[in-house]
């Protein structure tokens, strides 16, 4: 055999920690490591993209921009590569072309130099302006084909999605393989087709999931493959990608050239592994390879998002139950791969129908636009009685490109998105992409910067003292109700008393505690508190068919109606966000609106009254 170069991309510090660590991997935590990684001599490190962008904003408090900017200046060397979701950019709908284009100039100008660009559904509509912006600001394309199995992935189909990205100009063709399908044979089969096809270099991203990956890469460097993806041993394997440390030994084995310093990229490995120990709180996968994947197709991270809704329910004996539904759901919708965002609408509508014991009977928003055709052409044909129950008589525009159908909205966001704390023009961008988890970030970022809050956030700040002495706990009662209260952090002390970061009954709150003297003063007893001292007692639960209640635990991110306002069964009231997809909640009947017990950013759970509704037959 003879000596062909193969190039690797390391995707340690943006897959290795999505797909192990729930992204949550602080930017402190890994410039020494991208240091190194840089002196490797890697074709490329992948880090930015992906869930990275949302997790930073949402849980991390960190600007995904600065991050980026910093991982600039920490790499000397190696190109700077992020994943992008074509016209869903880093988030879960469809933006606008300008928004598209604003980002991916951005994304160049901060430090990105490779974009690896895919769609959910191989539309390649929905790839094409990515691609265009990409390639007018000099960086390289890698054109994705999102594998899946089904009766119409096959390797005439992939070979068709591929020629049409040939025809926009990318540079390498991408094969991802998110949840872990790709077999040696397919892979190879694959390969094969591909490399007689186009002369362009081909790249494959296939995860250890199943434990086929390490088959897959080498039947496909075999077979003609230019380029794999791998992560350093630390965050190598389970829903990961293959160790890369290995894959170098076995290809160099073969005679194949691979260019990497693997002593340095151990010792990166090394110093990650220490580091891995912070985030114990997140790494919770099992150690062997889950092999239903080849059923089910679900992303190993998925998984997790399901136990954590199911306790959130108390209906963790509905796992398997969800699984399965995901499957007949996957078929319904015309078997789209399962990658963000149609993992995120299946795995939300397989869950809505379990636990409503009724298929389809609530339906996200998403669902609903995916079925019209607003993300695009579904792989094979949706089941017209699934259109019909979900769509009524509306029509479906499978022969529209989605973002044709958006009109341009940076213009007209600039002011909303100032006036919600943006400052500079990567702020405004990150607010049109996420606007109530951008507005959520510039508040926080204004009271940090004012030393009002913690400059890291409670929940990451408090993990490595959580590991040692958990934080305090106790039970309160408020009006004859029990609490379950969990002290996460506290601030300084002022006059006026002292902030606390509590979880009460699992839902983070900040609050502000006076003095204990004063609370004693108002002679409130041992174990209770007076009312509006600490917390607000839970929302009480339904009771009457006007009483409107979430089906899922969520945040609130839109209110639709007013008090006073005549509403129709089957009005939006309200839209709950929950495991990444907007939920509509509808009216239950014809009524008034007579009372809002929420606002906009508050978490709520099932079995809570959000907003009560005056019944026409009450009057």
């Amino acid at each position: 055999m003879g000596k062909r170069k193969i190039h690797i991309t390391d995707v340690s510090l943006r897959d290795g920690i999505q797909s192990l660590l729930a992204t949550r991997v602080r930017t402190e935590d890994m410039i020494e490591v991208l240091k190194i990684l840089d002196k490797c001599g890697f074709w490329s490190l992948e880090v930015w993209g992906g869930a990275t962008f949302d997790v930073c904003l949402r849980y991390l408090k960190e600007d995904p921009w600065r991050r980026l900017r910093r991982f600039k200046d920490a790499v000397k060397h190696t190109k700077l590569e992020m994943l992008l979701r074509g016209q869903n950019i880093v988030g879960y709908k469809h933006y606008p072309d300008d928004v598209v284009e604003a980002f991916v100039k951005k994304a160049v100008e901060n430090g990105i130099e490779v974009f690896r660009i895919f769609d959910a559904l191989n539309d390649v509509r929905n790839m094409k302006k990515s691609i265009e912006v990409a390639k007018k600001e000099g960086a390289i394309v890698k054109g994705v084909l999102s594998y899946a199995i089904s009766p119409v992935h096959t390797v005439e189909y992939y070979v068709g999605v591929a020629r049409e990205l040939v025809d926009l100009g990318i540079d390498i063709i991408s094969i991802k393989d998110q949840a872990g399908l790709l077999s040696p044979k397919v892979s190879y089969d694959l390969v094969s087709a591909l490399k007689s096809e186009f002369n362009l270099p081909v790249h494959l991203h296939t995860q250890t999931t199943a434990d086929l990956a390490e088959m897959a890469q080498l039947k496909g460097v075999e077979a003609g493959a230019d380029m794999i993806d791998t992560c350093f041993y630390s965050l190598s394997c389970q829903t990961s990608h293959p160790p890369g440390e290995t894959m170098i030994y076995v290809l160099r084995e073969f005679g194949y050239e691979v260019d990497i310093d693997e002593r340095l990229y151990k010792e990166a490995g090394d110093l990650m592994k220490s580091i891995r120990g912070k985030y114990k709180k997140y790494d919770v996968l099992p150690p062997y390879p889950d092999v239903n994947v080849l059923i089910h197709q679900i992303p190993g991270g998925m998984i997790t998002n399901f136990i954590n809704q199911l306790k959130e329910q108390n209906l963790e004996d509905k796992l398997e139950e969800v699984l399965e539904e995901v499957t007949r759901v996957r078929e319904d919708l015309g078997y789209p791969p399962l990658v963000t965002p149609t993992s995120q609408i299946v795995g939300t509508q397989a869950f809505l129908n379990v636990i409503h014991g009724e298929r389809y009977k609530v339906v996200t928003r998403e669902t609903k636009d995916y079925v019209r055709g607003l993300y695009g052409k579904p792989p094979a044909p949706i089941k017209e009685e699934i259109i019909r129950k979900i769509l009524g008589d509306e029509e479906t525009i499978y022969d529209k490109r989605p973002a044709d159908l958006l009109e341009p909205c940076m213009d007209k966001i600039r002011e909303e998105a100032i006036e919600a704390g943006a400052k500079t023009e990567e702020d405004i961008i990150t607010y049109a992409i996420l606007p109530v988890v951008a507005k959520e970030f510039f508040e926080w970022r204004e009271k940090a910067e004012r030393g009002e809050v913690p400059s890291v956030p409670v929940e990451e700040s408090i993990t490595e003292e959580c590991n040692e002495k958990a934080p305090v706990e106790f039970t309160i009662t408020v009006h004859g109700e029990q609490y379950h209260v969990q002290i996460a952090g506290r601030g300084e002390a002022t006059p006026e008393g002292r902030t606390f970061f509590i979880r009460l009954d699992g839902q983070l709150e900040e609050v502000m505690l006076q003095p204990i003297r004063e609370i004693e003063s108002k002679g409130a007893p041992f174990g209770t508190l007076p009312e509006g001292s600490l917390v607000k007692p839970k929302r009480p639960k339904p009771r009457t068919l006007g009483d409107v209640a979430s089906p899922i635990s969520g945040k609130v991110v839109n209110i639709k109606v007013s008090r006073g306002q005549k509403v129709k069964e089957g009005d939006v009231l309200l839209v709950v966000e929950a495991m990444k997809m907007e939920n509509e909640i509808h009216s239950p009947v014809d009524g008034e609106v007579e009372d809002i017990l929420v606002n906009v950013g508050e978490s709520v759970n099932p079995d809570e009254v959000l907003i009560r509704i005056k019944p026409e037959f009450d009057k």
